[in-house]
């Protein structure tokens, strides 16, 4: 898929771009096909990139301890970036790998800025893509506080119907904050019902 396209598919999900934005946006990203296990960001490393997920899916994730534990997930038409290096410029706490073989749209944070600058809908297209974020976290950290283990597996199933064919069941235990025994207890109950 060539970057108009797939510039278009942004256009159409985040904010309208006028056409001499989509042309400097195109002119300034990249797409990459990545293979499943590719990593786009590794723990210490400075990361000034955005990745628009094309088609394939991606994660966040922490070794602690020697534990991995995945913190985000990105499928088709979501972003993803190491937040805290793309944003403060510091060495990326966590890594992002792509699960399964991923087409994306890559982005320098300097681009970004400068089409923000430039383009007040580029900078409502951040914008958007921002608060999708924070909301996402919001609803994420409330559930980690407040709901059961069965809850928050309903809850992925809700926002991804299609994780546990797309995703290994120890990456959604991690993300959902419980055990692999845990999730398979709460697959088996509902397998039955």
């Amino acid at each position: 898929m060539d970057k108009g396209k797939i510039i278009n598919i942004i256009n159409e999900k985040y904010a309208p771009l006028n056409d001499e934005c989509k042309l400097k946006f195109a002119r300034n990203s990249k797409v990459l096909t990545l293979k499943k296990g590719d990593v786009l960001v590794k723990e210490g490393q400075n990361s000034d990139k955005a990745f628009f997920i094309v088609k394939g899916s991606a994660r966040a994730y922490y070794l602690k301890d020697g534990k991995d534990i995945t913190d985000w997930f990105a499928f088709e038409n979501d972003f993803i970036c190491a937040i805290n290096s793309f944003f403060q410029k510091i060495p990326s706490p966590h890594y992002i790998e792509v699960l399964e073989e991923t087409l994306l749209l890559e982005t320098s944070r300097d681009d970004i800025m400068k089409l923000s600058n430039e383009y007040h809908a580029f900078e409502k297209l951040t914008n958007k893509v921002a608060t999708k974020t924070m909301l996402k976290l919001q609803a994420r950290i409330v559930s980690m506080q407040f709901q059961s283990a069965e809850q928050k597996y309903q809850n992925i199933l809700l926002a991804y119907p299609q994780i546990t064919q797309r995703v290994p069941l120890t990456h959604i235990a991690s993300f959902i904050g419980i055990t692999l025994e845990t999730l398979s207890r709460i697959r088996k109950l509902h397998s039955r019902i």
